[in-house]
């Protein structure tokens, strides 16, 4: 993790991995901008500009020059708050099927610099599979290979802000370090993670696994430390707080080990639940 840019961003070194676990948007004429939520994760979240995927439309609208008109309509499942960047995703989402249902037929390159703009994780998710991310996340770069990984997401009980586990790190690393911390781009190169990402092998990529906000996100949330612990005693390979947490990722041997290991970590009251999940090439994507 590097400084504290001017902006108020973080410049950041940071591998992305898309998970097979997915909203739903769809998008249909309609007169004015509207947005519905529903699902198993949609409780208490906002319909209106609030939300990431209405000023997704609202961006496109307006850098093409069109009215935004479109009804769009989440079917939520991804878990809120959790650091897996579920609100990004929706966003990417409304990006491409804004531009399918108005017929603009923007250039990739040009809907990601709109998806830059939205949030540092939206262009990651159009794009999918495993990249390098840098900057604030928005410049990417893509790594071929670890679609094979099998992991378990425990979502806990509460969620964790992610302003406040980045001003938690910037507070235990004290005034000198946030201002001259490493180039992250720079410490991910040299900690082998993105060569163990490409390799396929679960062994290698659990002893490459790391995150910088994870003691900030145990400082806030301590029972996240709990967690992380019941993953690791019931055989995972290992364990980590995803992004800002507080969901934590454990890595897996296979499909049928993720499976058991999400049995158990459920049924020891470590988390809300675990469930299990395939690494893939899973990305934003526009179905007719």
């Amino acid at each position: 993790m590097g400084p504290l840019r001017a902006d108020g961003y973080h410049e950041i070194g940071t591998v992305f991995h898309a998970l097979e676990l997915y909203d739903e948007l769809s998008a249909a004429p309609a007169e004015s901008l509207l947005l519905s939520m529903r699902g198993s994760e949609s409780a208490g979240l906002p319909t209106d500009r609030g939300n990431l995927a209405w000023r997704a439309a609202e961006l496109l609208a307006a850098h093409a020059g069109v009215p935004a008109r479109v009804e769009l309509t989440i079917d939520k499942h991804i878990p809120v708050a959790g650091g897996l960047a579920g609100g990004s995703a929706d966003a990417a989402a409304a990006l491409l099927a804004c531009d399918r249902l108005w017929g603009l037929g923007l250039p990739a390159g040009e809907l990601a610099t709109l998806a830059g703009r939205l949030g540092s994780d939206v262009a990651f998710a159009l794009v999918g599979g495993s990249a390098i991310g840098a900057g604030r996340g928005e410049r990417l770069r893509p790594i071929e290979g670890g679609a094979g990984f099998s992991w378990v997401l425990a979502v806990a009980h509460d969620g964790l802000s992610t302003p406040a586990v980045y001003a938690e790190l910037d507070r235990q690393r004290g005034p000198e370090l946030v201002r001259t911390a490493a180039d992250p781009a720079a410490a991910i190169a040299a900690s082998g993670l993105v060569e163990a990402v490409a390799s396929g092998d679960p062994g290698l990529l659990a002893s490459r696994l790391v995150n910088d906000l994870q003691p900030a996100a145990i400082t806030l949330a301590p029972y996240l430390a709990g967690t992380l612990a019941a993953g690791r005693d019931r055989g995972a390979l290992a364990g980590i707080v995803s992004g800002s947490g507080p969901t934590c990722a454990f890595l897996a041997r296979d499909e049928q080990h993720a499976r058991e290991l999400a049995r158990s970590l459920t049924a020891s009251g470590a988390c809300r639940r675990a469930y299990p999940v395939a690494g893939g090439r899973a990305r934003a994507t526009v179905l007719a």
